[in-house]
């Protein structure tokens, strides 16, 4: 367990936020009249995940760097509160990620695209790496090719004079 709490805070190192269950603005004690916390199912959490890998990969692509670095934040969100709710994920599954993570964060710091890009397929790696391990290799993430959503624009804010 001590592990485990210290992968934790390699995922939050960097992070500006608090993990996604505090970001809903209710706190442990009201969410619910039962006293039982709400623990959402980690393809749940997963699915959370895959959306922001997405958004993140566009927001670099279109050198969004604003954009990148809150879709990013949102990612380790998820992946850490992954790792808290689920003690089944081996440590090393965790550990995987922190090294992508931060070659993204220095990539969107830089504005390099190109360091973004391998970064970002690296991370795309780690996801598939940890799928393996869990007996989930059917579930096969790629660098997203077209963006399912036509509702946002992924351009940065243009600067007014």
């Amino acid at each position: 367990m001590k592990l485990r709490g210290y992968i934790v805070a390699l995922l939050m190192v960097g992070s500006l936020e608090p993990p996604a269950i505090a970001q809903s603005g209710q706190s442990n004690l009201s969410a619910s009249p039962t006293n039982e916390q709400y623990v959402p199912r980690l393809g749940d959490i997963m699915n959370g995940v895959q959306t922001r890998h997405i958004k993140l990969w566009f927001a670099g692509k279109a050198q969004n760097w604003e954009l990148a670095t809150y879709e990013l934040r949102q990612l380790k969100a998820g992946l850490l509160e992954a790792a808290v709710l689920y003690e089944g994920i081996p440590v090393s599954n965790v550990t995987t990620m922190t090294k992508p993570v931060q070659s993204i964060s220095d990539a969107i710091d830089a504005r390099d695209f190109k360091r973004f890009a391998k970064a970002v397929g690296e991370l795309t790696d780690g996801c598939n790496s940890c799928h393996q391990t869990m007996q989930r290799g059917f579930v096969a993430i790629q660098v997203p090719t077209t963006s399912p959503f036509s509702d946002q624009s992924f351009a940065p804010p243009q600067k007014k004079p």
